[in-house]
């Protein structure tokens, strides 16, 4: 198994606070190299992501860009049930405005996602993260659909694995960079999703 696969005892611990089992961590290669990675955050048992907003800063011209500085999961009873369970996200980078949520068809949840990411510019602006990009499934299987456009510089990476069947994203946790002072700032840099049965 790939390091980046592993599920952590911090993770462990804090799914079982909320009463949630764990089957697969999503990652992708190309998660930015800056800054460390927070504690996770699970929707309530029961409750899967359906919907995104990112918070994103936009374009400083001369000053310092960061782009993406948080992630933020609308969560979801499971199948086809209209209640929500609020919403979740792991840390929060200081700059920019949040999107309005973008949401999975109906009955549907988050499996999969890839990520937009800058590579490293040198003596220039580095952003890392720009955007992220969701699969949408049945937590039991079907069909997938896409959701989600793009920010403003990189490239995105290959999606992630699929969780299995018979669960869905339930949880995530990022990697950001805190506050460099009159260095360059590049808030988060990377996720991880986790996925859960009920």
């Amino acid at each position: 198994m790939d390091p980046e696969a592993r599920i952590t005892s911090l993770d462990r611990k804090q799914a079982l606070a909320a009463q949630r089992t764990v089957t697969k961590v999503l990652w992708v290669h190309n998660g930015g190299p800056w800054g460390t990675w927070s504690r996770p955050e699970f929707c309530a048992k029961g409750y899967f992501a359906s919907g995104f907003s990112l918070k994103i800063e936009g374009r400083q011209g001369k000053g310092d860009d960061t782009a993406l500085n948080a992630i933020r999961l609308k969560c979801r009873k499971g199948h086809n049930s209209p209640n929500t369970g609020g919403t979740i996200w792991a840390h929060e980078g200081r700059w920019g405005q949040w999107s309005s949520t973008i949401n999975c068809p109906s009955g549907k949840r988050f499996v999969g996602f890839r990520l937009q990411v800058e590579d490293r510019q040198g003596k220039g602006d580095d952003t890392a993260a720009n955007y992220v990009r969701f699969r949408c499934r049945r937590v039991n299987g079907g069909a997938t659909n896409r959701i989600g456009t793009k920010g403003m510089w990189g490239q995105f990476g290959a999606w992630s694995h699929n969780c299995p069947r018979g669960s869905a994203i339930c949880g995530l946790k990022v990697k950001i960079e805190k506050p460099q002072g009159k260095g360059d700032d590049t808030a988060l840099n990377n996720v991880k999703f986790y996925c859960c049965t009920h």
